[in-house]
């Protein structure tokens, strides 16, 4: 099981991103300062850091341009709520891998983090599967049997959640968090909306409505 560090400060962000990154397999464990985000990420124990830019004591910045000096080869997602592109090409020249802006969808940050830890160890997944349906990772497109299908970018990111849960039941506050990020208006119809969107693409028959409670992809 990867051991991902959460360097974030704002307790909301850090249980939203915990509790996304425990439900897909990974153990974490979340640090609120510069000062122990560099002191536990230099130990050795985790496999990749989530780490914001805005952190008290001691800066994102500075806990990555320490550990690049150390030579501590663990990889590093930067988080930030800044839009200038100034910070993130510090970020990426400091030494960072990647980085997301807030706010940021769990699915986009979840693709991430499994792009930096799959190295050469494991061959990457570009198509999943749900019977006839296929799901085109690279090609960002969905195939009806052998017919291409071209999704906007919110609805192939619905569209990739239902495939990495086939036949299992989604509420809309999942879907919401997924797709939407932590800043979702839980009162929000958009889940409904978009799921309309796939129907008359995919088929009305490949989504079905869980009464009371959301949405299952037949798998």
């Amino acid at each position: 099981m990867n051991r991902i560090l959460i360097a974030e400060d704002e307790r909301r962000i850090a249980s939203f991103l915990e509790k996304g990154l425990r439900g897909n397999g990974f153990a974490t464990t979340v640090v609120e300062d510069g000062v122990a985000a560099y002191e536990y990420a230099a130990s050795g124990a985790f496999d990749l850091l989530i780490l914001d830019i805005g952190l008290p004591l001691r800066d994102g910045f500075t806990v990555l341009r320490r550990l690049r000096e150390t030579r501590a080869a663990i990889p590093v997602i930067i988080l930030t709520a800044r839009d200038g592109v100034a910070d993130t090409v510090a970020g990426l020249s400091g030494g960072a891998d990647d980085y997301i802006a807030k706010p940021f969808a769990f699915e986009e940050l979840l693709a991430r983090v499994r792009l930096r830890l799959r190295g050469d160890r494991v061959p990457e997944v570009t198509v999943l599967r749900a019977g006839d349906l296929s799901l085109d990772l690279r090609a960002r497109r969905v195939y009806v049997g052998d017919r291409p299908v071209e999704l906007s970018t919110r609805e192939f990111a619905l569209a990739e959640v239902f495939f990495r849960h086939p036949d299992q039941v989604l509420t809309r506050e999942q879907l919401l968090s997924h797709v939407w990020g932590f800043d979702f208006d839980p009162g929000s119809n958009v889940v409904d909306v978009y799921v309309r969107y796939l129907r008359r693409k995919i088929g009305a028959d490949r989504i079905q409505t869980v009464r009371g409670t959301g949405y299952r992809m037949r798998g």
